[in-house]
């Protein structure tokens, strides 16, 4: 059963996938404040996206692990884990004595089991692209724990899409739409690289020879 919590949030032009780790420079007070009693009682605290001026309705529950550094100014640098999702079913500005403000939300269960024959063809496709692009940056591995939220930001979404597949509750479901958005990105992207292989051509001195003709 999904459980209606009281929920301070922190929100963001960002969008946090459960199991995240996510590194955060802290300047506002308000916010200040939130990460100060975070870490007195380890209570979690959300991060709903915003998105066109928009406050998003689907958000994900953050839990502090540290503060990695304090500022003289009282900024902080801290460590969060994504812990979960939410649903706002109510919005407070101001919260009681807070100066941040909080919202009623709906916890949301996590779906990870997904079809392991399609995490090979996303796995297969992400690899192509990271090739092609040339980054230089190491997947997790495709093992029994492997889900789609360990490689959201890494697949060439929008914000919007990353959003939209937050939103999508069920694994199977994420895949499909992964796996559909990289059938469509892949053949772009090769054909992005082959213009700019043509694009690198231009300038050199070519030995071509005219043939024979009359």
């Amino acid at each position: 059963m999904n459980n209606t919590i009281i929920l301070p949030i922190f929100p963001l032009g960002i969008v946090a996938f459960p199991g995240e780790f996510v590194n955060l420079h802290i300047f506002e007070p308000r916010y200040r404040q939130l990460i100060r009693e975070c870490d007195a009682t380890d209570k979690h605290f959300g991060i709903p996206a915003i998105i066109d001026k928009k406050l998003m309705i689907i958000g994900t529950e953050m839990r502090l692990l540290n503060i990695e550094k304090v500022y003289p100014t009282g900024e902080m640098d801290i460590k969060l884990m994504s812990v979960g999702l939410f649903h706002i079913t109510d919005y407070f500005p101001v919260y009681q004595d807070k100066l941040y403000g909080a919202v009623e939300a709906t916890q949301l269960g996590l779906d990870l089991v997904g079809n392991p024959v399609t995490n090979e063809k996303i796995y297969k496709y992400v690899n192509e692209l990271f090739v092609v692009l040339n980054i230089q940056k190491p997947l997790p591995p495709l093992n029994a724990d492997f889900n789609t939220y360990k490689i959201g930001h890494q697949v060439g979404f929008s914000l919007e899409q990353e959003y939209d597949f937050l939103q999508i509750l069920v694994e199977t479901e994420r895949q499909d739409f992964m796996l559909e958005h990289l059938e469509r990105m892949i053949p772009m992207v090769r054909q992005m690289h082959n213009l700019q292989d043509r694009v690198k051509l231009n300038g050199h001195f070519k030995h071509i020879s005219s043939g024979e003709w009359e």
